[in-house]
């Protein structure tokens, strides 16, 4: 767990993993096996922060939908960024059962959120001030609850307290943004993927391999 500090991509392996710490089972333990053999394959790779390149302030989120098999929970992951550099990122199983979609992508989002605001209000001290500062998703309808205030009919299954991202829209701190599946890159922080996909992911979330 202290590692993912500086190894965003073995979060989500390692978030699945501490899921079962009160009762693992033989699998768990060969899956965390798997995630040491990884570490020591990819021992040089780490994150690259870039100097005299752009210092804008941007988010990716995204959620699985229903990804835990007992209990039908969705996870929300979400990467923020300093231009090309990596700062921040998060991987969660979210409390409640979602009964759409875009509940789980409009609450992956509001946890974003709170992330982005927490950046900006540290980012404050040292001069800069980040206003409208983009989030990206790949869902329109969560895009579209926050952005239509007539729409209170059709989301009031959708917990008050992530109501917040509409507010932080409307005050202008946040916008969501929509983005490609291909190129949402809080993908690497919710679900598994293949060899090549995840390769891509951690390529493009600024992880180099620091080998000669």
């Amino acid at each position: 767990m202290y590692l993912t500090a500086s190894r965003p991509d073995i979060m989500f392996a390692v978030c699945l993993c501490a899921r079962y710490q009160a009762n693992p089972k033989e699998s768990h333990l060969q899956a965390v096996k798997r995630i040491f053999r990884y570490l020591k394959g990819k021992a040089a790779l780490g994150l690259w922060y870039p100097k005299d390149v752009n210092f804008e302030l941007h988010a990716y989120t995204d959620s699985d939908y229903g990804g835990c098999n007992l209990n039908r929970k969705s996870t929300s992951g979400g990467c923020q960024f300093l231009g090309p550099r990596l700062i921040s990122w998060q991987c969660k199983k979210q409390t409640n059962v979602s009964v759409s979609t875009a509940e789980a992508e409009y609450i992956a989002a509001s946890a974003c959120c709170s992330h982005v605001l927490w950046c900006q209000n540290q980012l404050l001290d040292y001069g800069f001030n980040f206003l409208k500062t983009p989030i990206y998703i790949d869902n329109t309808v969560a895009i579209f609850i926050t952005s239509n205030p007539v729409q209170h009919s059709k989301t009031k299954h959708i917990e008050i307290r992530y109501h917040f991202l509409r507010d932080n829209s409307e005050k202008g701190l946040i916008v969501l943004v929509q983005v490609s599946t291909e190129n949402q890159l809080a993908d690497l922080f919710t679900k598994a993927f293949d060899q090549g996909r995840f390769e891509h992911l951690v390529q493009a979330i600024g992880m180099i391999n620091y080998e000669p």
